[in-house]
């Protein structure tokens, strides 16, 4: 076991010849290099070999994901070394720079509460890819977690040892992992600190194994489940109140009647399945159910107004109910199914 202060982990999946000049810069910084092969296959073999001579390499045969690489490496920090230390993560195809990484893992050694998270500013020269993907990551976040972060897509990150329990619990196997990261910190309050670095982008990033679809679709799925709830719900609901408006005729008592149905149905769907609450039912229940009561207050204000103002009473149903639902995301994920996390348990304890 090397004695430095500072350990790099590299996630590697079918690299460059990149990654070896890479390796001797951060040998050179007297970094610790930790090398994880995310299975590229014995074509890589040679490759391999050769970065032995600077890093330790970890291998299996199969690709399992940049998450799962990462917490392997994390997995090997907390068997193999004691004391303290800082962790500085890059990607390995030569789009962060080693000295900003060194930067990054010294600022983790003097501040080993926080997060860091190396920030690219995008400009006309970046491509479209990512300057439209970290915008929407960006908004995405910010309405979600009440943080706002600007890179939220950066692969540089750096922080201390003292932290790699909490990177081992946090949940994701591929890039949604990063996410769940700075979603996790945001609910915990850890400070998350952006530090400017180089914005490079080697041949257009082509090199990159992101595939916007599926690991978009991963990123965002705990939102694309609640939505997907909200939408069963919104269908049990709009159903029920279009069948209570032609025989009750008032909109009031409709809305009020389908909204308590559909309010079961939307706080067993995401108790079990969005949020995978732990919590006894009838204290999550209490909490959701006053949430819904406030939910349902608001609704039927705004519904009775877009009535009065003359908009057909369908569509102000529909108009209502897309402007409420961010808060109800917001409330139901910080409040009524918070995850209480094992820091928060010892600190109860």
């Amino acid at each position: 076991m090397l004695g430095e202060t500072m350990v790099a982990v590299i996630p590697a999946y079918e690299p460059g010849v990149t990654l070896l000049s890479i390796a001797q810069e951060i040998r050179k910084k007297k970094m610790e290099l930790i090398i994880v092969d995310d299975g590229s296959g014995c074509e890589y073999d040679d490759l391999f070999h050769r970065l032995r001579e600077f890093a330790h390499v970890i291998r299996y045969p199969e690709n399992r994901g940049k998450g799962h690489a990462l917490k392997t490496a994390f997995s090997y920090l907390s068997g193999d070394r004691t004391g303290q230390y800082s962790v500085v993560l890059l990607d390995c195809d030569g789009q962060h720079s080693v000295e900003d990484a060194f930067r990054l893992a010294e600022l983790a050694g003097q501040d080993r509460g926080a997060l860091f998270l190396g920030s690219r500013r995008q400009s006309s020269d970046s491509p479209v890819k990512s300057r439209l993907g970290n915008a929407i990551t960006r908004l995405v976040f910010r309405a979600t977690s009440g943080v706002g972060i600007y890179d939220t897509q950066t692969g540089l990150r750096a922080f201390s040892s003292e932290l790699l329990p909490e990177m081992l619990e946090i949940p994701g196997e591929r890039y949604e992992y990063e996410m769940n990261m700075l979603m996790r910190f945001a609910e915990e309050g850890i400070p998350m600190i952006e530090e400017p670095i180089q914005t490079i982008y080697i041949d257009n990033n082509s090199g990159s194994h992101f595939h916007a679809l599926r690991d978009s679709a991963r990123i965002y799925w705990e939102i694309l489940k609640f939505s997907g709830s909200s939408l069963l719900s919104f269908l049990v609901d709009y159903f029920l109140y279009s069948v209570l408006l032609m025989s009750l005729g008032g909109a009031a008592a409709a809305n009020i009647l389908a909204r308590v149905i559909s309010s079961v149905v939307n706080f067993t769907i995401n108790r079990k399945y969005v949020f995978h609450h732990e919590e006894p039912v009838i204290r999550s229940a209490v909490k959701y159910f006053a949430l819904a009561a406030g939910i349902l207050a608001c609704n039927t204000i705004l519904l009775m107004l877009l009535v009065k103002a003359g908009v057909n009473a369908f569509l102000a149903k529909i108009v209502t109910e897309i402007l409420l639902f961010v808060i109800s995301y917001l409330m139901q994920k910080r409040v009524v199914f918070r995850k209480k996390t094992a820091e928060r348990e010892r600190a109860v304890a």
